[in-house]
């Protein structure tokens, strides 16, 4: 279901969605208002949701439209501005699963079709997991978040499904020195959720994390990740000296990487072409870091669509650091945690809520 005011993203979308062979369009309407009243009626597996409308905006419709149909999935649609950015957080704490912004012209080839790209991927999985937790065969009753990050986390969580046995390796017995996070589609979520609960960690090392976001969007996050750990969380500066007790953010639109500056590492940011078709992505930031900490890197690969992450993190597994992944049940989307768990690079395969405590263990001497 394709709602948004503008007759020509309508449309754009409209056929973009028609010329999968595995989609099909259930409604074009032009309010949040109409979505609401015909939801019942239409019964789509997934809306995407504009923000900006008339009679019912995007933000009010949202939870009308998921207390008639809770498993209908929503990827909020909007244009890069601050206002926005953080109306789109917002939905993601109100349900939306995830977001997707708009060019500002459709008239601009490659920045509509990075839109279509994204578009019919984030639709083609998230759509594709929430049937597959429909069926009758999907894995167990929901069992609910635990209350402390309920705020961030405020539908169910999937209690774990027993993981199919994929190969592990031992974890890393040279000690830890940064920690490396890698996230994309169901990112934000699990990030605030992680960071709240690693602050013994974050005093002691620095964290450079990259999701796959845009700009206006990292700013935004950054400001959150700050909220949720309650240190110092930044978009990361090119130049500026990396240092424990803070997170580093990559920006969107840039990829972060970290170089020598002497004896200590500094931030290194780039204006390259997109790597594993996003910018900023994981494998520049995971495969910079080994020429910095060599084995001594422990990196963590959380939700997300594709397969970013697992490459960097087999050079890191080759340089003597260590993998943990995110587990499919808790995963928004098991693309870049499955990639790096079904090439056997992980010393761990995790739910959200055990990722934290073991990083704890982990940066405090234990090796198992």
């Amino acid at each position: 279901m394709v709602v948004d005011d503008s007759v020509v993203i309508r449309g754009m979308i409209s056929r973009w969605i028609g010329a999968e062979p595995d989609m099909e369009v259930s409604a074009s309407l032009r309010t949040g208002l109409d979505a609401v009243n015909q939801i019942e009626r239409i019964k789509p597996d997934v809306a995407v949701l504009d923000i900006e409308m008339p009679e019912l905006d995007g933000i009010s419709a949202l939870p009308q439209l998921l207390a008639k149909k809770r498993d209908l999935v929503i990827i909020m649609a909007s244009t890069l501005t601050r206002r926005n950015a953080e109306i789109s957080f917002k939905a993601l704490s109100l349900g939306a699963s995830d977001y997707i912004p708009k060019p500002e012209s459709t008239r601009e080839a490659s920045a509509a079709e990075t839109f279509h790209h994204d578009l019919i991927q984030k639709i083609r999985h998230l759509g594709a997991r929430a049937r597959r937790r429909a069926s009758p065969a999907a894995s167990p009753a929901l069992a609910p978040a635990p209350d402390r990050i309920r705020e961030v986390l405020p539908h169910p969580v999937a209690a774990p499904a027993p993981q199919l046995q994929l190969a592990r390796r031992s974890f890393s017995m040279l000690a830890p020195r940064v920690l490396l996070i890698g996230s994309s589609t169901g990112g934000p979520q699990a990030l605030m959720a992680l960071v709240a609960d690693i602050g013994p960690v974050i005093d002691r090392f620095p964290v450079l994390i990259t999701q796959h976001m845009p700009p206006t969007f990292t700013t935004i996050l950054a400001e959150h990740l700050a909220r949720a750990s309650r240190r110092p969380a930044h978009e990361a500066v090119d130049g500026e000296m990396v240092k424990p007790g803070r997170i580093y953010l990559a920006p969107g639109g840039r990829h972060m990487r970290v170089v020598r500056h002497g004896v200590d590492a500094a931030i290194a940011l780039d204006d390259g072409p997109p790597v594993n078709f996003c910018k900023p992505a994981v494998d520049p930031l995971f495969n910079s870091a080994i020429d910095v900490w060599q084995g001594s890197i422990m990196s963590v690969i959380l939700t997300g669509m594709g397969s970013d992450g697992m490459r960097g993190g087999k050079e890191i597994v080759a340089a003597g650091g260590s993998v943990i992944a995110q587990d499919e049940a808790t995963s928004v989307v098991w693309g870049m945690p499955g990639a790096a768990a079904n090439a056997g690079i992980c010393a761990a395969v995790l739910p959200l809520n055990q990722i934290a405590p073991k990083l704890v263990r982990l940066f405090s001497g234990d090796r198992s």
